[in-house]
């Protein structure tokens, strides 16, 4: 794990790389993923069968290309109790969390001759992607379908990819207890196509959330337009800012709980003690040989992790502020006294008692979080992803009459006479 310094002379060439880092075969990508949308579009099911046979060696029909009940019901039965409680808990503590988030129909009568206001309705039906096969992530179906059963949306539609018919029961139950409407058995760039575009047997949704490969990604932002997507989201980031204090045992954990995702996860900590810094990377290298994942995990740390030595805690914060990581940790004595100047990040962790892990499964917010600095100007994935708002606009013949010449003069400065007409042919009546 490289030891940096904000004042090495290399310092911004050696963390550009870890922020550029995924970014080299983009092009490639998009070729294949525009050819696969084209096809779903053209031959819908029968697309969506020959891809899954090539890519995921399951052979599918318009029978089968639906999780059954019975198949749901079954992996319910196959789940222990325990882990069914867990999954509950989430669920109840997720969805008490988006409750929070949600906002309702307005009107404004401040004035008495115009009526203004805005209507909150959900989306009709939206899809939500969930990486299958032998990976288990419940957490993610419940992150995506929890947020869009509170918003009231009326359809949630769920694709998972199930190499060789293969699929965590765990997943199966997430979304029974998420209220998922219907589940299709496909993943990849044509399982996207077919959410944005419908076939026969998929219906078309207006939104399309939830994480994935880079095909996955690069599908989504192709059908963006169509239908509305939640992010573009890129390799997974964990920034730890540290002041000497805690356990160094379990900073190095935390690191290592975002290695452990993929060979392209960053895991940087920021401190401002030196011997601290070094004890920390002695505990990576001590848990990397205890992982099941090590050689993910090792190769993410020794490619794009990095303890950085800093001189102040503000050199720090402003460091964390201009690269806007997705999961912030404030490994510190107090972080509620640094928490004012933090300006960007996707999730804020406070203190030496809450892992980001916690935020990732139970504690209530989403982990759907925006990457690659993206924390700027996205938020969260939460209700109002799966709202839209309508404004409302109500004149009285009084209020036409009030407001109306201006709207002329308006119409005229740019030109639009039909506009002023519609507006004064009114005043004249």
């Amino acid at each position: 794990m490289q030891m940096l310094r904000f004042s090495d002379a290399d310092f911004k060439a050696s963390f550009q790389a870890i922020l550029d880092r995924g970014e080299s075969t983009q092009a490639d990508v998009e070729k294949v993923v525009a050819d696969i949308i084209a096809d779903v579009r053209q031959r819908g099911d029968k697309a969506l069968f020959d891809y899954t046979s090539r890519f995921d060696r399951l052979e599918l029909s318009a029978a089968t290309l639906e999780v059954s009940p019975e198949e749901i019901e079954a992996a319910m039965a196959s789940v222990s109790a325990e882990s069914l409680r867990a999954l509950q808990l989430a669920t109840e503590r997720i969805a008490a969390f988006h409750r929070k988030q949600k906002t309702e129909t307005w009107l404004s009568t401040e004035e008495e001759d115009v009526l203004l206001g805005q209507m909150v309705r959900p989306l009709d039906r939206v899809g939500i992607y969930v990486p299958g096969g032998k990976a288990a992530y419940p957490s993610s179906v419940l992150m995506n379908a929890v947020p869009a059963k509170v918003a009231g949306v009326a359809e949630v539609i769920m694709v998972v990819p199930m190499p060789g018919g293969e699929v965590n029961p765990h997943v199966l139950a997430a979304a029974k207890l998420a209220g998922v409407d219907r589940i299709f058995k496909v993943g990849g760039a044509q399982a996207v196509a077919a959410l944005a575009y419908g076939t026969e047997t998929v219906p078309r949704v207006d939104k399309i959330t939830g994480p994935g490969n880079i095909y996955v990604a690069t599908a989504k932002r192709q059908v963006f337009g169509r239908v509305d997507i939640d992010m573009i989201a890129g390799p997974s980031e964990i920034l730890v800012i540290n002041d000497g204090s805690g356990d160094p045992a379990h900073i190095a954990a935390d690191l290592l709980s975002q290695a452990e995702h993929d060979e392209l996860a960053s895991s940087i900590l920021i401190t401002t003690d030196d011997a601290f810094a070094g004890r920390v990377r002695d505990e990576v290298e001590a848990q990397l040989r205890q992982l099941s994942r090590e050689s993910i995990a090792r190769r993410s740390i020794d490619d794009f992790g990095a303890i950085i030595l800093a001189e102040t805690l503000q050199e720090a914060i402003d460091f964390s502020n201009r690269i806007a990581p997705e999961h912030l940790e404030l490994a510190v004595d107090n972080p509620f006294e640094i928490l004012p100047r933090i300006r960007h990040a996707g999730a804020i962790f406070l203190g030496h008692h809450t892992p980001e892990a916690a935020g990732d499964y139970l504690a209530g917010p989403n982990h759907t979080l925006p990457t690659g600095g993206t924390a700027r100007f996205f938020s969260p994935l939460g209700v109002d992803d799966f709202v839209k708002k309508s404004s409302l606009v109500a004149f009285s013949r009084q209020g036409l009459q009030r407001l109306g010449q201006e709207i002329v003069h308006i119409a005229e400065l740019e030109g639009l006479q039909a506009h002023a007409r519609s507006v004064s042919i009114r005043l004249k009546s």
